[in-house]
């Protein structure tokens, strides 16, 4: 009560001319909309050679790429009290973490770490006991390393076995505590990233496509396999935790997806059927069979014989497999057609559209565009029966170096915020909003650009934790005492109780 009745003072007391928060505050959404944050395991967690953890995907491709690890990250795996009493203090009502498969099953199959299974119990534990609602995420592209030298991982269907027995201990031994779980993170961005350029694990690719030297792989068909796969291993989980657990643990299962919106970028026929075609290709890809069975008819229709086929019984057990979707969405950008015809096809050829940065936004900085994020909120509800819907990942990067006074992810969160609300009264049935990230965390794309609320000091042996302005603008306003029209630019984060360093 200490820090609520502090932020109202503040919140009541100074001028904001950025506007916080001054057309809608928290009670503005529904009775039970849930406000988070976000962690993913690798990132956050570190000591990835401790207490029987094995290498995931990640670890080999960090390590190989640039010589550095995530060896200590945040230490989140020593320091979780610490950082649940962060989160406490700010007044989270949920947490989106992720479980790293080999740090509870360290080979992929066959024995528990029990000292992994632990780790995960005790944290779990400590958000119940703060009030945070765990969302727990199964997979966030670390797959296990063994499993990946053993058959290739996602590119062979034995991964939909491995993955279900994996759940399953997940679902037995946490699931009396968590009631919400997403099986897969944006598998069509992992699938097209991963497996079409390479530009992340194991550098699956083929010329001329590459952003990296790729040592294997089909980019022409393995995007498509590997997201069929993931899908299949999503829909066989989901009827396993229908099946075994849902009577008696009453929980969801949901996947996510990660969601550009797109517009064109002429008024011209060709942009507007190219602008339609992206979205069945990058949203539809995942959408589709979740809600109809199959894939988009325009993705059967160029990708052919190399676009997996599903089985009568697999459609049937993919589609309606999901309780809800999790949408990850940052940014919006143009799209154009791109109607060259290449002698190799790949998917983005098979897509046949570019797209365009908005403004100035880039892969690190990006440009405030709400509308975009209502724009995908639409879509599902015109397009796929407006499900239950989470915002699992929102947020806006900044300079790990710049001053603690992020405002310019204050207007993001603001904008994108504001924007959820706009669709729920339009009749959107989303139900939370998780920004991404709780705090700056391990990022092995760029380590120069971060999403935290929280300054990570990652010269410090001891990962010192310290608030930027946004943790407390956030506070602010999921403590509901902000209508706000006052300044934050100018409160010394020190003053506040809550939103301490640790």
């Amino acid at each position: 009560m200490e820090l609520f009745y502090f932020l109202v003072t503040i919140c009541l007391s100074l001028a904001f001319s950025g506007r916080c928060s001054d057309d809608y505050s928290r009670n503005d959404f529904p009775e039970g909309f849930v406000f988070g944050s976000a962690v993913s395991a690798f990132q956050w967690e570190g000591a990835v050679d401790e207490d029987g953890r094995m290498p995931s995907v990640l670890d080999t491709t960090v390590h190989s790429s640039n010589g550095s690890s995530g060896i200590i990250a945040c230490d989140g795996y020593h320091k979780y009290k610490e950082d649940v009493r962060l989160m406490y203090d700010m007044g989270l009502d949920a947490f989106r973490l992720s479980i790293s498969w080999s740090r509870l099953i360290p080979s992929g199959r066959g024995p528990v770490n029990p000292k992994g299974l632990l780790f995960y119990k005790n944290l779990i534990q400590e958000l119940k006991r703060h009030g945070i609602e765990p969302h727990v995420t199964l997979y966030h592209d670390d797959l296990p390393q063994a499993l990946e030298d053993e058959y290739g991982g996602w590119k062979d269907r034995k991964i939909i076995k491995d993955f279900t027995a994996y759940a399953d201990v997940c679902f037995r031994e946490f699931g009396n505590t968590v009631k919400f779980w997403s099986t897969i993170n944006e598998p069509n961005m992992l699938a097209l990233v991963n497996y079409g350029v390479g530009f992340l694990s194991q550098t699956n690719c083929t010329p001329p496509f590459e952003m990296v030297n790729c040592t294997k792989g089909n980019t022409s068909t393995e995007p498509y396999i590997v997201l069929h796969n993931m899908l299949l291993a999503h829909a066989s989980t989901a009827r396993l935790y229908k099946q075994n657990y849902k009577h008696k643990q009453n929980g969801s299962v949901g996947i996510t997806f990660f969601a550009f919106w797109m517009v064109p970028f002429t008024t011209s026929e060709e942009d507007e059927i190219a602008t339609q075609r992206a979205k069945d290709f990058l949203l539809g890809w995942v959408l589709h069979p979740l809600v109809f069975g199959d894939y988009p008819n325009v993705m059967r229709r160029i990708v052919g014989k190399r676009l997996p086929c599903f089985s009568e019984e697999e459609s049937y057990l993919v589609k309606d497999s999901s309780d809800f979707l999790g949408v990850i969405h940052y940014t919006t950008t143009y799209t154009t057609a791109d109607l060259s015809s290449p002698s190799q096809r790949d998917f983005l050829s098979d897509m046949a559209a570019s797209m365009i940065p908005i403004g100035n936004s880039t892969l690190f900085t990006i440009d405030v565009l709400p509308w975009g994020l209502e724009g995908v909120l639409e879509y599902i509800k015109q397009n796929y029966g407006n499900p239950p819907v989470y915002i699992l990942e929102n947020g806006r990067p900044t300079n790990h170096h710049s001053p603690l006074n992020d405002v310019e992810r204050i207007e993001y969160l603001h904008a994108y915020i504001a924007a959820v609300l706009n669709s729920v009264r339009n009749g959107s049935e989303t139900k939370g909003y998780f920004q991404w990230s709780f705090m700056d965390l391990f990022e092995f794309i760029n380590s120069n650009y971060t999403y935290g609320l929280y300054y990570v000091n990652f010269s410090d042996p001891e990962r010192k934790r310290s608030p930027k302005t946004s943790a407390l603008w956030y506070s602010c306003f999921l403590n509901g005492t902000t209508t706000c029209s006052q300044d934050l630019k100018n409160i010394s984060l020190s003053s506040s109780p809550g939103l301490s360093s640790s």
